[in-house]
């Protein structure tokens, strides 16, 4: 029950939500406020990339509904600044996503410090839901009942889909062709790295179109800044990786454009749903280069559907060429030189066919007389008695002074009077007097 009393005991967390990114905890908490600002119910989120005293001191004052990204949730109850013992509902929005591998060690731990069932009710939340998933959330539900408002893995139908078919290397000035052709006015355009997405903003940059990049190594300011840049419309194309594919609701976004098909088809199906919401229509754009007909083929699997192909004039690329296998023609795996001019079904020639006779092989050349000199390490004969610089003298023999040291040794010796037999360079003599 809702209270209003100001202690923070009578306000513990009741409701936890789980989010994938900041950015949609932010937006979940702007939606629990909106629907619950008529119900005396404190609600609050946390998420990293910010200070975390802020977010103590109001947790210490009480809060009921939690929403949280699961990083910096278990930050605050190392700090023992949040006891989730008495909370009933635990959520999992993007549950595909809170349930892959870089999230479920993470979502284990909190769900060790919840109550149990049936005192906790779970509820997972996603467009997309794969049978691995299904299998794994089994350990986390009791009985659990299924509500579909759409068949799995299907995108929405407001949203046309289409692709262009264009090389690697041509893929940004494809978009820029678009964006300018058909005055676009607000695109989201997915990447596949962070690199690349800062790389791509910059370009459309230099080719005058207004633009800008969200992905996990910005500072959260600089993200919150660029999300709502683009909102506003004061930023036209928003270059992104996945960060942005989960959940986030921009208010009639027109274009989407896939700029790097993902490895998941299911995110493809994210992707593009945040075009096409709320009654809107949408157009979810990919470009599509001979290396990326692999990962279209499972989305098309996927969603169980062909994907319309169109033409740009100017940037038509040869469909029937597949990607070279790897290793078969391409920079790493052919040798300079023999990348061209070989046919289909050509294979190597037999030894001595057609080829020319090769010289013959020249004597290894001889660095210096030291080498020469030098016998193998587990040679027969014994190794050269004399080196290079060794003045004629034989070492394997034991060392016999030479008549003139042999006189100094047994001479009486003077103190101070001694003289060195070995000769001083003419550099270092003294002059005579």
């Amino acid at each position: 029950m809702a209270t209003k009393s100001f202690s923070p005991a009578l306000h513990p967390v009741r409701c936890l939500i789980l989010t994938p990114t900041r950015e949609l905890a932010i937006q979940v908490h702007e939606s629990v406020k909106e629907y619950g600002k008529h119900v005396p119910l404190r609600s609050f989120v946390v998420y990293g990339g910010v200070n975390i005293n802020p977010q103590i001191e109001e947790l210490r004052r009480g809060v009921e509904i939690l929403v949280a990204t699961p990083g910096r949730l278990l930050d605050l109850v190392g700090q023992r600044a949040v006891n989730l013992g008495k909370v009933q509902i635990l959520v999992l929005d993007e549950a595909d996503r809170m349930l892959d591998m870089g999230f479920i060690p993470d979502i284990k731990r909190i769900i060790a410090l919840l109550p149990k069932a049936p005192m906790r009710q779970t509820l997972l939340f996603s467009a997309t839901f794969s049978d691995e998933i299904r299998k794994l959330s089994a350990q986390f539900l009791d009985d659990p009942a299924t509500v579909e408002v759409a068949r799995r893995n299907t995108p929405a139908e407001l949203v046309t889909q289409y692709l262009y078919h264009v090389e690697a290397n041509r893929k940004r000035e494809l978009l820029s062709h678009l964006v300018k052709k058909n005055n676009w006015s607000q695109v989201l355009v997915f990447t596949k790295t962070k690199h690349g997405a800062n790389r791509l903003a910059s370009q459309l940059q230099r080719d005058g179109i207004n633009a800008d990049a969200i992905h996990g190594n910005k500072s959260q300011n600089a993200r919150i800044r660029a999300l709502e840049d683009f909102k506003e419309g004061k930023v036209k194309v928003l270059v992104a990786t996945d960060i942005a594919a989960r959940g986030l609701d921009i208010e009639e976004l027109p274009h989407v454009v896939n700029f790097d098909l993902s490895h998941i088809p299911e995110d493809y199906v994210h992707r593009i749903g945040r075009t096409g919401r709320a009654g809107s229509t949408g157009e979810a754009i990919s470009l599509v280069c001979a290396e990326d007909r692999p990962l279209l083929a499972a989305i098309e699997k996927l969603i169980n559907r062909k994907i319309e192909a169109r033409t740009a004039e100017g940037f038509e690329a040869e469909r029937g060429r597949s990607a070279p296998p790897s290793g078969e023609g391409t920079a790493r795996g052919e040798p300079r030189g023999r990348r061209q001019g070989r046919k289909e079904g050509e294979g190597r020639r037999p030894e001595g066919e057609g080829r020319k006779p090769q010289p013959a092989a020249r004597p290894p050349r001889h660095r210096g007389r030291r080498e020469e000199e030098r016998a193998p390490r587990y040679a027969d004969s014994p190794a050269a008695t004399t080196s290079g610089d060794s003045g004629g003298m034989d070492f394997s023999k034991p060392y016999e002074p030479s008549p003139t040291a042999a006189a100094a040794v047994e001479a009486p010796e003077r103190p101070g009077t001694r003289k060195s037999t070995q000769a001083i360079p003419a550099l270092f003599r003294r002059k005579a007097a």
